[in-house]
């Protein structure tokens, strides 16, 4: 049986997670180029190599003082997640579907001790959300990177399933997968995902996916299902997309995301009777969008964005997800069988 999309692991009162490539308005260009003649990209840089691994014992030790469960309440509803330590100040990530709707929210630590929270801001494209709480001896997690991550290595969640009194639970695997997205509810989309074996379940939205090193890798966020059930695989928000969107919440209580205006898919080139995926073909260009200021025409194939090559339309909306607007990206294109640059200012994603 086929995976046929995702299920949120948080149970909050209501959940919005939606991926949004933009509304678009095809131009009138005077002329549309013919699509470039596209060829099989050079093999990637082999995987990095990885410090001495520290058992799962050590690991559970070091992350456990960091993890909370999350309670929420609003009227005639209630619902829990998990929820992880980010730094000393009383912050706490968990995911935006976990407090979505809540009228009160609670933080209850590995200790016992039981927080009033307050939500600080909440992200329904990533699904990230900040609480804050007033409590001064906290253990935050240290923060690894998602950029060096490598199919294989260990990963180690931590969370608070289906609401467990006695502490958080720690379960082990592998990163399994990169770069995944996943429909978690009708056409609603999250991109970018870490994908791992480690088992999660129900209630540990917002636990803390970590390296060999009990350091911070991913916020937990769904499971996948098919037509029979869960298929035992889970998924979680990439760190370094977390840092991003947590600290804008913390700063300006709002994240910015970034649009460059075009609708596109996959393009492929064809090398020994086979299809290798290469780039995204432009297809539609929204109506005074960023792509379009930026000179950007239909049939273009987008190979590169920031010097990080782009191979599938899930891979540029993934990456898309780490720039804000008013950034401005190199995106590197195929025209007609001739490379360029363009300089493209983003524009604004409206949730």
């Amino acid at each position: 049986m086929g995976i046929i999309g995702g299920v949120l692991l948080g149970t909050g009162l209501t959940f919005a997670i939606l991926g949004y490539v933009g509304i678009f308005e095809e131009p009138t260009p005077p002329t549309i180029p013919a699509p470039p003649t596209l060829t099989i990209p050079e093999a990637s840089d082999p995987p990095p190599t990885f410090g001495e691994p520290s058992s799962a014992a050590e690991v559970a030790a070091k992350v456990i003082p960091s993890i909370v469960t999350v309670e929420v309440s609003a009227f005639l509803a209630e619902g829990s997640g998990s929820g992880v330590v980010y730094g000393a100040d009383g912050y706490i990530l968990t995911n935006h579907h976990v407090v979505d709707g809540s009228a009160q929210v609670f933080v209850v630590f590995s200790d016992g001790a039981r927080f009033r929270a307050e939500v600080v801001g909440s992200d329904e494209v990533t699904d990230i959300a900040v609480l804050l709480v007033n409590r001064s001896d906290l253990h935050p997690l240290g923060v690894g990177t998602s950029q060096a991550l490598a199919i294989g290595q260990p990963a180690i969640a931590v969370g608070n399933p289906l609401g467990l009194q006695g502490g958080p639970t720690v379960t082990a695997g592998i990163v399994s997968a990169l770069d995944r997205s996943l429909a978690v509810a009708g056409d609603e989309d999250l991109y970018g995902l870490v994908q791992t074996d480690a088992p999660i379940a129900p209630g540990s939205s917002g636990g803390a996916l970590v390296d060999a090193q009990g350091r911070l890798i991913g916020i937990t966020t769904a499971i996948a299902v098919s037509d029979v059930g869960p298929e035992g695989l889970g998924f979680a928000v990439p760190i370094d997309i977390v840092v991003g969107v947590a600290n804008d919440l913390i700063s300006f209580g709002e994240v910015r995301h970034a649009l460059m205006g075009i609708n596109g898919s996959t393009a492929y080139a064809v090398e020994s009777g086979a299809e290798y995926p290469v780039g995204v073909s432009v297809e539609n260009i929204s109506s005074g969008s960023a792509y379009q200021q930026a000179g950007g025409q239909i049939n273009d194939v987008i190979v590169a964005v920031d010097e990080v090559q782009i191979h599938t339309l899930d891979g540029l909306l993934s990456h898309l997800r780490r720039l804000r607007e008013g950034d401005t990206a190199p995106v590197r294109i195929l025209r007609a069988d001739q490379e360029t640059v363009l300089s493209v200012t983003m524009g604004l994603l409206n949730p």
